[in-house]
């Protein structure tokens, strides 16, 4: 894979996981849309098939990482690191590209939001935040999760047919859903710091109304955690397999 091909690949394929990732959000949380109250297994199911989409549109480019804990997991495992800066811009661009594209669908209920005696936050379409502000608990919790998610990722890679099939994309994207209703209800499950970081830039940034914080104070548990995670994760695939 060429670099141009590596970068291309992992901006479009990470935008499209956050347009549908926050997308989901959005349809959820905010006033006067259709799926207002839809509740979290909607949310989580919203995640895990922007997960499909995105790898699967970026994986003939790139191979369809899409996070940076992933590829510090690959390359921990391999010792290949040359490359890892570079999916990392492109997770991280792709990542911004989806937070504004998301706000552009919700344009309208962005704006009516605003207009409400009580209007609903706006952060939380675009990154996470802990159900409860306790700042090692929320940080073990996004170290384990994302072991939960780059370890079977490293472990898929030992099935032949999953690969073989092309089916690896699909499983990968239920696990997000498994680890969505099962792990993120302490802190909304970041698991990637692409995805979290991004769109905490652009919310930070973009004119929405009555917007509120972009909790800057937070900001480093969704990043440092699930980098640890995609550490350990590479480590102990490469000491147990």
């Amino acid at each position: 894979m060429s670099n141009g091909d590596i970068f291309v690949g992992e901006v479009i394929g990470t935008a499209i996981l956050i347009l549908f990732g926050a997308g989901v959000v959005a349809a959820v949380v905010l006033n006067y849309s259709k799926a207002q109250n839809s509740g979290w297994i909607v949310i989580a199911f919203g995640w895990g098939f922007g997960v499909m989409a995105g790898a699967y549109t970026a994986a003939p480019l790139s191979g369809g990482q899409l996070n940076p804990a992933v590829t510090i997991g690959i390359a921990v495992d391999t010792g290949k690191w040359d490359k890892v800066p570079l999916y990392i811009a492109g997770q991280m661009v792709g990542a911004m590209l989806g937070a504004v594209l998301c706000w552009l669908v919700y344009f309208a209920q962005f704006q009516a939001n605003a207009e409400e005696e009580i209007a609903q936050p706006t952060l939380g379409i675009f990154s996470t935040a802990p159900a409860i502000r306790n700042p090692v608990a929320n940080l073990m919790t996004e170290i384990i999760a994302t072991i939960g998610l780059v370890l079977p990722i490293l472990a898929f890679g030992l099935t032949k047919g999953l690969g073989e099939s092309g089916t690896a994309v699909l499983v990968v994207s239920f696990l997000v859903v498994g680890i969505g209703l099962s792990l993120g209800g302490p802190t909304g499950y970041a698991i990637n710091p692409a995805r979290d970081l991004g769109p905490r830039i652009v919310h930070s940034l973009l004119p929405i109304p009555n917007k509120g914080t972009s909790d800057w104070s937070y900001s480093w548990i969704p990043v440092v955690g699930p980098l640890i995670g995609g550490v350990l994760s590479g480590l102990i695939f490469k000491a147990a397999f």
